[in-house]
């Protein structure tokens, strides 16, 4: 028999791990624009093995008399530019509305738009073309495995040289390729069902699908693991032990499958999100991993709440946030993608009137107040 005394409990409490995040601080100084340019909406950032910083965003949305900033920005680490290029050219179908970047482990530039395009570009880092998947001007379905539905996202997994793409505003899945050849491999839908093509919907204010099958969150069961597909497939990242982080946007959910698209587990983020009290409903925009090799913390853009949610990756387990809606340095006005460099800094990008990417800086893991 134990009995309770102050040591057990200093004891029982020493046992118990103690919570504890990372801390980031805002880098008003990043990037440095040169030449005048201006930046339209900033769709999506990527780092590569250099940590230099790749910003995709929409010319199209700067006004024709303002100078504009070619599509494609590289920057090092300290916001120094280094080239940019892209746009409109014979060979291939540039994006009408630019979306998504990512910079694989070969240092190919993959990207894609999510403006009625239907196709994902590879390119090398000069600029130069190597690839287009997909093709405008088809029947939009998932049922397609050789086009896309405005996708929004790209993913290249090193382990299997596998480009995962989130399909996205249009479409409702992942679909998988060889990075190489472009060859389809598989695809699938929320819980790993089959995606399944919807009747139109009418459109919401920022271009995305209204769901028919919509709960509103106060009448939500918290035990009902949400609807059987996606909403809007916005962002895919596989981590370094090959799990697929989907984010659902509309769906305001993280669902996480094996490469093979098993279905794993889920979380919801700010479930309590609706419009118009809270922007337009949307939460789960993006995601990114911790520096660490056992990439210990996952960090979660929430587009309509305006801030950077930290979870334990291996639980699920929310444990800190920050950020707040505003247009300073440190808080976000719609914010869109997000990635993550070597040193554990966080960069985000912001579309509508937000138009800028901002550098967290990685201050190091701190101890959470206690509950």
């Amino acid at each position: 028999m134990v009995h309770w005394n102050a040591f057990t409990a200093t004891a029982s409490a020493q046992s118990k791990p103690a919570r504890e995040a990372p801390k980031f601080e805002v880098d008003p100084s990043f990037p440095k624009i040169p030449n005048g340019w201006i930046l339209g909406q900033v769709a999506s950032a990527a780092s590569d093995e250099k940590d230099h910083i790749w910003v995709l965003h929409r010319p199209r949305t700067v006004r024709p008399s303002l100078k504009r900033a070619p599509p494609v920005l590289e920057f090092d680490s300290a916001g120094n530019y280094i080239q940019g290029w892209g746009g409109d050219a014979q060979g291939y179908d540039w994006p009408k509305s630019e979306h998504g970047i990512y910079i694989d482990y070969k240092g190919f530039v993959w990207i894609g738009g999510q403006g009625d395009d239907d196709s994902i570009l590879k390119f090398t880092k000069a600029g130069k073309f190597v690839m287009q998947i997909g093709k405008g001007g088809h029947k939009k379905t998932n049922k397609d495995t050789a086009n896309f539905w405005r996708p929004a996202d790209v993913f290249v997994y090193p382990k299997t040289n596998e480009l995962f793409v989130a399909d996205g505003y249009g479409n409702t899945r992942i679909i998988v390729f060889d990075a190489d050849s472009g060859k389809f491999k598989r695809m699938w839908g929320a819980f790993g069902n089959i995606p399944e093509d919807v009747p139109a919907r009418p459109r919401g204010e920022g271009g995305e699908r209204v769901d028919p099958h919509h709960i509103a969150a106060k009448e939500i069961d918290p035990k009902d693991p949400g609807p059987k597909q996606f909403n809007t497939v916005h962002g895919v990242k596989v981590s370094n032990d090959g799990l697929v982080y989907v984010s659902d946007r509309g769906g305001k959910r993280v669902q996480v499958f094996t490469v093979e698209g098993k279905y794993v587990t889920q979380a919801y983020v700010d479930r309590w999100c609706e419009a118009p009290h809270c922007g337009n409903g949307h939460t789960v925009a993006s995601t990114a991993f911790s520096a660490d090799p056992a990439q210990r913390f996952l960090y979660v853009a929430s587009r309509s709440p305006e801030r950077i949610w930290i979870y334990d990756r291996k639980t699920l387990t929310p444990l800190d946030s920050f950020g707040r809606p505003g247009v300073a340095p440190g808080e976000f006005y719609v914010l869109h993608h997000m990635t993550s460099d070597s040193k554990g800094n966080l960069y985000s990008s912001e579309v509508e009137d937000g138009r800028r990417i901002q550098k967290f800086v990685f201050k190091g893991i701190f101890p959470l107040p206690a509950k």
